[in-house]
Formats: structure tokens, C-alpha cells, sequence
């Protein structure tokens, strides 16, 4: 089986009803929300919670609709996220915090600014405020769980 089609050998690929070049926002910003979602993978891998999983497969839906598919997250995934972080308690943080500590702390910094910075890309195309609100919250969530896996 040939995993190649060559499709995209002239910088061109494909979104959902129409062919793109691949530096086009929408492909900027879903493959931004693609590599959030490795970093996911590679956090779950070193011990981060399960429930990273869920947020995973938002991302796929997230990435979907940025292709121009069907849009599904909601203010329901959103309060999902709320929930999560309010669920975590940690002492007032009282300074900046240097990103680090841990494996499991210094991946989850790294997935919080790649999460950031898919939220960037986000607002750069015509996209539903859900989506942009989902990252900025996923960004808090995973703050929050960098400072949680290093108990600061």
C-alpha cells in the first residue's frame, strides 16, 4: 500500500471541497492545532491525565471544522475545561513561573505554547468564537496542569 499520492508536490493540499496552497491560514491553523494534539499524545505518554484524551478528540473536531467541515464544539466542551480547572487547587500564584520542572510539567508548557499559539493562528481566519474560547481555555487548563505536576 502507497501511503504517498503526491497531491501535494506542487505546495498545494487539500481541505474539505477544495485545494489550497499550504501555507493558507486555515492550513496554518489546523496544522498548528495537529501539533497541539502530538503534544497531547506525548503528554499522556509521560503519566498526564487520561482525560487529555477527550481534549484530544476535540482537537480532531476543532482541526475538522478549520478544514471547513461541520461545526460541533460547543460552550459545553468549553465548561468542560472550566470545570476541570477549577477542580485543581493550587496555592495564589504570586510571581511569574518559569516553565520547567518536571517531564511531565516542561511537556505540558510546551503544549500550553503551542496551544497559544494555535489560538493565534485561529483568530487569524474567520473562525466561531467557540473555537477561539476552547483554546484559550485549553491554554489555561494546561498551565494549570504544569504547575499541578510540579505541586507549585
Amino acid at each position: 500500500m502507497k501511503i504517498y499520492t503526491r497531491g501535494g508536490d506542487m505546495g498545494e493540499t487539500s481541505l474539505i471541497g477544495e485545494r489550497v496552497k499550504k501555507n493558507d491560514l486555515r492550513v496554518e491553523a489546523y496544522g498548528t492545532v495537529d501539533e497541539l494534539n502530538s503534544f497531547l499524545g506525548l503528554v499522556i505518554s509521560f503519566g498526564g491525565d487520561e482525560k487529555l484524551k477527550n481534549i484530544q478528540e476535540d482537537l480532531y473536531v476543532i482541526s475538522a471544522e478549520l478544514a471547513g467541515g461541520e461545526q460541533k464544539i460547543s460552550h459545553d466542551e468549553i465548561t468542560e475545561l472550566e470545570n476541570w480547572i477549577d477542580s485543581i487547587e493550587l496555592p495564589e500564584l504570586k510571581s511569574f513561573l518559569r516553565p520547567g520542572g518536571s517531564k511531565l510539567a516542561s511537556f505540558l508548557h510546551v503544549a500550553r505554547t503551542v496551544c497559544r499559539r494555535a489560538e493565534r493562528k485561529v483568530v487569524s481566519i474567520n473562525v466561531r468564537e467557540e473555537v477561539i474560547s476552547y483554546l484559550n481555555r485549553l491554554s489555561d487548563l494546561l498551565f494549570v496542569l504544569a504547575r499541578e505536576a510540579n505541586e507549585i
